[in-house]
């Protein structure tokens, strides 16, 4: 056979192979074309977003050393699951003392009520002597009236009608002393009265101060506030911490859920509250989570930040805006069971759905 006539066949399959290869390339960029402009026209997507769930501090509301911590790292919790003890001593001895001190204002009120009612019972008696010393000088006035008559026509001696004098002026002074008491006595009755009024706003305010005691008490007990999971621990046992002071983040469990995704303005347009949507995450490649829009933000993300951009300083440059985008997850729990807050997402949803 001729060497330059098998190599011509050679090339002629080669060209042939060639040929087909190039074919099938093509054909697949058409087709990965026709998709990307199907999906174009038909889906809006983005790749800035990311998993969402509610993190919060624990905080201490007291200051003190810490006794015990009963969390670890990443420990998951029930609503009220003891987190951390504070040492309380302090606020025991406090508490006694506020207890102390609101018995001694109890018992002034002890003490005014039993003057309250000696008072009461000596205004009583003078009442009754100052009936009496009434009686006692109306005859004494009496007597007096019927004795300067006789003096007038010498039927009695000037001793005698001086003696009956005497005994009226007597019977006048007691009188007038005896209501003088009664006066004082209604006096002191208003005294003790008020007195009574300051010693029971004492008492209301050692109760507060007691309550208070007993408040700072209960939160040196420190209870996770909801289902969820705990954070690094940051604290160890006999650590100082401050009223205030964060002692772990924990992620609630109870509220589930979301994604916020970061569209462009360009994109809205396609956009409702209620459409569904489909998620994919890089820790879950090829699988397909899926919800539906919850909110659309009032404004974009740039304008939420500490420092909003000024367009007004001479140096603008369009940039297409982003609009934070929050998408309820509608799987069950044991599905999105993975996900983690911060996980990066790909949000995909069909334009008119």
């Amino acid at each position: 056979m001729n060497p330059s006539s098998k190599q011509t066949r050679t090339d002629r399959l080669i060209t042939r192979v060639t040929a087909w290869v190039a074919l099938v390339i093509l054909l697949g960029l058409a087709v990965w074309g026709g998709q990307s402009l199907w999906d174009l026209y038909h889906f809006e997507a983005t790749n800035d977003a990311q998993i969402d769930e509610y993190i919060n501090p624990v905080t201490s509301r007291v200051t003190g050393y810490v006794r015990e911590v009963y969390y670890k790292d990443d420990q998951e919790v029930k609503k009220g699951d003891t987190l951390v003890v504070i040492d309380d001593d302090e606020y025991q001895i406090q508490k006694a003392e506020a207890e102390a001190a609101l018995m001694t204002a109890k018992a002034q009120i002890g003490v005014l009520h039993s003057n309250t009612i000696t008072s009461d019972k000596n205004a009583v008696v003078n009442q009754l002597q100052i009936g009496a010393a009434k009686a006692k000088l109306v005859k004494q006035q009496q007597d007096y009236d019927r004795y300067e008559k006789l003096l007038a026509t010498e039927s009695v001696t000037r001793q005698q009608f001086e003696n009956v004098k005497m005994a009226l002026d007597v019977a006048k002074s007691e009188y007038e002393a005896l209501q003088k008491s009664y006066e004082t006595s209604l006096s002191k009755t208003d005294d003790i009265t008020a007195q009574k009024a300051v010693a029971l706003a004492e008492i209301k305010r050692r109760q507060a101060v007691l309550d208070e005691i007993k408040l700072k008490i209960s939160y040196a007990v420190i209870r996770a506030p909801y289902d969820g999971k705990m954070g690094k621990k940051s604290i160890q046992k006999g650590q100082l911490i401050q009223a205030g002071q964060t002692l772990a983040f924990m992620v609630d469990s109870e509220e589930g859920k979301w994604v916020v995704a970061n569209y462009k303005e360009t994109q809205l347009q396609h956009m409702h509250i209620g459409q569904p949507v489909n998620i994919e995450t890089d820790a879950f490649p090829g699988q397909v989570f899926h919800g539906e829009i919850v909110s659309l933000s009032a404004a974009t993300g740039s304008r939420f930040s500490l420092l909003p951009p000024d367009n007004a300083t001479g140096n603008f440059v369009k940039i297409i805006q982003r609009v934070p985008i929050r998408i309820k997850l509608t799987d069950d729990a044991n599905t999105t069971k993975g996900l983690r807050a911060g996980m990066n997402a790909v949000v995909t949803l069909k334009k008119g759905a």
